[in-house]
């Protein structure tokens, strides 16, 4: 008799889709094959579904370049973005702080390695929020409670404040409706990590 599939579990896989939507976004400006698949997202009368809406109707109003120029002018800039994604700046005012550091300490801990290719540094919003989809969807494999300790302290703190910013910066149009996104998907995730397991 063949082995039994593990049940898969579809609130999970949704939550890691939409960690990795995010995660995405924040690692580079989307190109036109990926605007063309966000400019369909429908949503329902959820608020996460109407923020799936509100992103797939920025998308289809941007360019790669348009979006481009947004993500340059939000996280390169000339000399600097004006937004700083990373979890060290928005908890301690600077780059390459205390949390970096004690992201390090757990992510040895718990089995995660840097990539050598990767030049940000491990407390950038595209990866941590890479890191959860990893966690949700089950790719990386920790032992129970991990996933609601990382999220607790390395992301709760700061990337509600982060997406807000996002969210409200007045020079643009995409990338304020991934911040929306962004702010509303964190909200649900801290609500659902707020309640003790049964």
């Amino acid at each position: 008799m063949p082995a039994k599939a593990p049940e898969v579990d579809e609130v999970e896989l949704a939550r890691a889709a939409e960690y990795t939507l995010l995660a995405t976004l924040l690692a580079r400006s989307p190109d036109s094959e990926l605007l063309a698949r966000l400019s369909k997202l429908r949503g329902d009368d959820t608020c996460l579904g109407l923020e799936h809406a509100a992103l797939g109707k920025a998308a289809a109003r941007t360019d790669p370049e348009r979006a481009a120029r947004e993500y340059f002018g939000l996280f390169i800039g000339l000399g600097r973005g004006e937004l700083m994604p990373y979890a060290s700046h928005y908890m301690t005012g600077f780059v390459h702080g205390r949390p970096l550091a004690n992201l390090r300490q757990t992510l040895q801990r718990i089995g995660i390695e840097r990539v050598e290719a990767q030049t940000e540094p491990e407390d950038h919003a595209a990866i941590l929020l890479e890191i959860m989809a990893g966690l949700s969807s089950g790719d990386i494999d920790t032992p129970v409670g991990i996933e609601r300790e990382f999220f607790g302290d390395y992301l709760a703190p700061w990337i509600g404040r982060f997406f807000s910013d996002l969210e409200k910066n007045n020079s643009v149009d995409f990338y304020a409706a991934v911040g929306k996104l962004g702010r509303t998907f964190m909200e649900i995730e801290s609500h659902s990590f707020s309640i003790p397991d049964l």
